[in-house]
């Protein structure tokens, strides 16, 4: 079923696509028939990577529910709990450099499969670690599924990026990361309904608790994710298995003949492109704000208006991930009448601002506005990710990759800081004007880091 929702709903973007194309190719109708015969031929393939973009989106907005609940049943304060979301961004870390130079070797498809192969693999650790209340085998899970991830991202973006004209790239990038926020709507609705409870003990009471009656109440908490992992290595074999027998096409690189079997060399040369050097900084800090916009929602809505976590989650998804996933549309359209930079530069500036009102304001408006940033926040990793990506050669554009995706690594560090500043001050509150400074950046990116000038 989500198969052929995504099929359809490709199907009818893919036109939007092709005009974009159309549009840039002038008036010779042979070209025009050879541009569309071409497009025709890589649906399938694009359907397919599309539906990579729902996985990555499950590990990252699975975590906000995931870090409460672990906070209860593994009884860990506000910077324990953050080390989930650093085992997953540090992994990204890791592995994204090997992950660019496994595809330079064995092209995209190569690292699509074993992306899915660790996801699964993943998925399939959280069952013992959730049954010997492991605290590490957790993390060490989460690390796996999220190297998985790493090899997924490393090839669907800079491959969607390549599937059409250089001009329309932006637009289509940004129009495949619409089908990521349906995972980042589905992802918390889900899981605050079949992982959170809603039984919530003070710590008092806890104290008070007989230890049988304790353990009991932890072991339940702590099993309650097992059955939703299990589903997830399972949908994700199940993806495995029609990636193995689906030909896909190499993008760019099929393109040049002179470079389809050249393996590039890793290299630091890289970064003498300026707007890529800022596009890496200005991707570490917005990771680091839309991680840490997340992963404490649940417990800022606590906090500012006394709600319970299922309460929470569900308006986390429904309205929060709602606005990002609408957010991409209508940023798409927007593209047309506004310049990517231009856009993200004002986006940044509002996200900004919205931060500091959940910061300075008190109980529903203070919850409003954090509500309100994702919508804001939509656009910025593909926009961040195609400007940077800009007028780079095939292989170049393979290790940039890595780098850019690599640089999500302020995810690791950016929560870590809140969790830090809220067991000091004792309110994850004040903690969020740590994501508004980061906003500040990628403003400053959208103004002026992303022009491509002369090399550093």
């Amino acid at each position: 079923m989500t198969a052929l929702i995504l099929k359809r709903a490709y199907l009818r973007c893919s036109s939007v696509v092709g005009i974009f194309d159309v549009l840039h190719i002038g008036k010779n109708p042979n070209k025009t028939l050879s541009i569309m015969m071409k497009k025709q031929r890589i649906i399938i393939p694009i359907v397919l990577v599309t539906s990579l973009f729902f996985l990555w989106a499950l590990l990252h907005n699975l975590n906000p529910i995931l870090i409460p609940h672990l906070r209860k049943a593994f009884s860990l304060n506000d910077f324990q709990s953050s080390l989930i979301d650093a085992s997953a961004y540090i992994s990204y870390f890791v592995i994204a450099i090997p992950a660019g130079l496994f595809m330079q070797r064995y092209s995209y498809k190569g690292g699509i499969i074993l992306g899915l192969l660790l996801y699964a693999l993943g998925a399939l650790t959280v069952i013992p670690a959730a049954s010997e209340r492991s605290y590490i085998l957790f993390l060490v899970a989460i690390f796996i599924i999220a190297a998985g991830a790493t090899f997924l991202e490393t090839a669907a973006n800079p491959y969607i990026s390549v599937l059409g004209s250089e001009e329309t790239a932006t637009r289509r990038l940004n129009l495949a990361q619409s089908f990521n926020g349906l995972g980042a709507v589905l992802a918390p609705i889900l899981g605050g309904h079949f992982i959170l409870s809603g039984i919530e003990y003070s710590d008092e009471e806890l104290t008070n608790m007989a230890p049988t009656a304790l353990n009991q109440y932890l072991q339940t908490e702590s099993d309650a994710i097992k059955m939703p992992y299990l589903v997830i290595a399972g949908a994700v074999f199940f993806l495995l298995l029609l990636f193995v027998v689906t030909r896909l096409p190499d993008g760019r690189v099929a393109e040049n003949e002179g470079e389809a079997h050249h393996v590039g060399k890793f290299s630091l040369k890289i970064f003498r492109h300026k707007h890529f050097a800022m596009a890496v900084l200005s991707q570490f800090f917005y990771i680091g704000a839309q991680v840490g916009i997340g992963s404490f929602f649940i417990r800022f809505a606590r906090e500012a208006s006394s709600m319970g976590e299922k309460q929470a989650a569900f308006l986390f998804g429904s309205i929060a991930m709602t606005g990002f996933m609408a957010g991409r549309f209508l940023g798409t359209f927007l593209m047309n009448y506004i310049a990517p930079n231009k856009l993200l530069a004002i986006y940044g500036l509002i996200s900004f601002l919205l931060c500091l009102s959940a910061v300075l304001l008190d109980g529903n408006n203070a919850l409003y506005s954090l509500m309100a940033v994702p919508f804001f926040m939509s656009i910025m990793y593909p926009t961040i990710f195609s400007l940077g990506i800009q007028k780079l050669s095939s292989q170049d554009t393979k290790i940039a990759s890595s780098f850019l995706v690599m640089s999500i690594v302020g995810g690791a560090l950016f929560p870590v800081l809140m969790g830090l500043m809220s067991v000091e001050a004792n309110s994850i509150q004040l903690a969020y004007s740590i994501p508004a400074l980061c906003f500040l950046f990628v403003f400053y990116y959208g103004i002026s880091g992303y022009k491509i000038t002369s090399k550093i």
